[in-house]
């Protein structure tokens, strides 16, 4: 399933729902649903800076089909919901793929409308860090 595939499959999951309480229920339930990490995996080297709340994100490459696997947590369960999501979409990708995403279901699901701006501001954070994983693996690659 490529990365658009993934976010139209978000898009119309979100469409069920009318308001934005039930839309946010939707997210905490995405969140409770994410495998956590390791207490051994909750480093300072793993934290994503930029975020009110602690977010730890992890990325894995897999030589074996060139792909990267995310795997993330969070100590809010809003920001659990928003990494989980994001790991949805990106995770099992290539880093050009990754690097390429426009992550449009963000917009199109109003999510960023409809987050405080330190929350927006975390989101921005978690798509960064992520890009900047996948930049990593491209160049360690070639």
């Amino acid at each position: 399933m490529t990365i658009a595939e993934r976010e139209q499959q978000i898009i119309d999951e979100f469409s069920l729902y009318d308001d934005w309480l039930d839309k946010y229920q939707y997210i905490v339930d995405i969140g409770h649903a994410l495998q956590p990490i390791s207490e051994e995996e909750k480093t300072d080297n793993n934290l994503i800076e930029g975020c009110q709340s602690k977010v730890w994100l992890l990325a894995q490459y897999d030589c074996n089909n060139g792909k990267i696997l995310f795997k993330g947590d969070s100590d809010a369960i809003i920001v659990k919901g928003i990494i989980s999501l994001l790991i949805q979409v990106l995770s099992n990708s290539t880093p050009d793929e990754i690097l390429s995403a426009d992550l449009s279901f963000i917009d199109k699901i109003g999510l960023k409308e409809h987050l405080s701006p330190t929350r927006s501001n975390g989101l921005l954070a978690m798509v960064k860090q992520m890009k900047l994983y996948a930049l990593a693996y491209k160049t360690k690659t070639q």
